[in-house]
């Protein structure tokens, strides 16, 4: 849990010595991000800095910074408690970076707090995320790309989250073997509030036995010990790494690598994604000692266990990363969606193509068609044909209802239709059920909206 104490927010410049600032995002210099950090010095190449041990120089050179900013401008991401945007921040790096830089390397640059934001989770909870200003996310970046190729092949093999070349299908399909080789028990193990609990002393200690180099380890623990701003009011933070800086998911698997390696030294099967991690084992009586040595080695690092949401159960009968596991004929064991992913898509459909929206059909599925792509991406490893046929189909039921609520009076469902070619006893029938939308859209409308025209309209297909 935090230890929270109630600071007074000090007002001060954005990006000078001593104040807080910063966010977080990835590549190469581009000629705009040049243009924007062309003024810095040139401090030596980071691959040099970094064989000599100043990985605090090799993160601050002239072209890790570049690269750096890229990914912040790439990312988007939102102004933090200084108020200020990219374009706003660029400003005060080309004004005040030799003093910024100065500042770091000699230990008193002080970042700013991060910006409270609560982000709604499908469930109807909120999860927490702590916003850095640009400056302390550009900074973040630029250490995340000198520490994450000395650290990063140093975790787990069965570790896949925020990790470079690794993705959660490769967890899934991690998780699919094991069960498919016999061991259909499994132990689905939930942290409860990892990253408000991480212990920062613990986590430091096991950051030095990786890195060698003072610097980054006090600007590391300046970030961790930065502060949270909610409401006007900073609060200092003795415990958790906010979710929403680039460093955060570096630092989490730095942490519950420890575990991992225990895991790992005594043969167990198991496969880890950021805080979620399952163990998989032949019987439920395993399983049970499983769980109690997870509960000891957890605690070791000061972290709990969310008891209400983690079990030791069939591989069947649990969600990982948003994918369920079936047998199918052959005894072959194959991915689906999980249930709550499913109901979670269709509420958020349902949320994008609210008819009250005022839109035409075309802005309806210009809205909807990044998300759909998305989750087309992300759940295409699923094996059940007939879901994704089902979800097509409805979804199609949805836009012709929308449809119809857009046209809304009988005349104009009836011209419209006539436009689109269809029968004059289709026209008239669909006009003179015009109040029944869902009903309506189910039946002789499918003969005028056809799969067709919603191809035409760019409505990705699921199946």
């Amino acid at each position: 849990m935090q230890s929270h104490k109630v600071m007074r927010q000090m007002p001060g410049q954005p990006g000078r010595a001593g104040r807080r600032h910063g966010e977080a995002g990835p590549d190469t210099a581009s000629g705009e991000t040049a243009g924007t950090l062309h003024e810095l010095p040139a401090t030596g190449s980071a691959k040099s800095a970094a064989g000599t041990g100043g990985l605090l120089e090799a993160a601050l050179t002239r072209q890790n910074l570049q690269a750096a900013w890229k990914r912040v401008k790439a990312n988007k991401g939102a102004a933090g408690v200084d108020g200020l945007d990219i374009e706003q921040t660029a400003s005060v790096i080309r004004q005040q970076w030799p003093d910024i830089r100065q500042s770091l390397l000699t230990g008193k640059y002080r970042p700013s707090p991060v910006r409270k934001v609560m982000i709604p989770k499908p469930d109807g909870s909120q999860r927490e995320l702590g916003i850095p200003t640009v400056l302390d996310r550009l900074i973040q970046q630029a250490l995340l790309q000198v520490l994450q190729p000395i650290i990063d092949p140093t975790f787990s093999k069965h570790s896949h989250g925020f990790r470079p070349g690794r993705r959660a299908h490769d967890a899934v399909n991690a998780a699919r073997g094991y069960v498919q080789s016999g061991k259909r028990v499994v132990v689905d193990v939930d942290l409860a509030k990892f990253f408000d609990r991480v212990n920062h002393d613990i986590l430091i200690d096991r950051l030095k036995r990786r890195i060698d180099d003072a610097g980054v380890i006090r600007l590391i623990r300046a970030y961790l010990n930065a502060g949270i701003m909610d409401g006007g009011v900073v609060f200092d933070r003795h415990l958790g790494t906010p979710q929403g800086g680039p460093l955060s998911p570096l630092l989490a698997n730095v942490l519950l690598d420890e575990v991992d390696k225990v895991l790992e030294a005594r043969g167990y099967s198991f496969a880890r994604y950021a805080d979620d991690c399952n163990v998989y084992v032949g019987s439920t009586k395993a399983g049970v000692r499983v769980m109690a040595y997870l509960r000891k080695l957890y605690g070791d690092l000061k972290l709990q266990i969310n008891e209400a949401k983690s079990a030791v159960a069939s591989a069947f009968g649990r969600k990982f990363l948003g994918y369920a596991l079936w047998v199918a004929k052959g005894k072959e064991v194959k991915c689906a969606v999980a249930h709550k992913a499913l109901d979670n898509f269709k509420a958020r459909i349902r949320q994008l193509t609210r008819r009250t929206g005022g839109r035409s059909m075309e802005q309806v599925v210009e809205k909807l068609r990044p998300y759909l792509l998305g989750w087309k991406a992300y759940f295409g490893m699923a094996q059940t044909p007939k879901v994704w046929r089902e979800l097509d189909e409805w979804l199609r039921h949805r836009l012709r209802a929308i449809q119809l609520w857009h046209w809304r009076r009988p005349r104009t469902i009836y011209r419209e239709l006539k436009v689109l070619g269809a029968k004059e006893n289709v026209a008239r029938q669909v006009a003179g059920n015009s109040r029944r939308w869902w009903r309506n859209s189910d039946r002789l409308l499918k003969t005028v909206l056809t799969i067709a025209y919603f191809d035409r309209l760019g409505v990705p297909r699921l199946s």
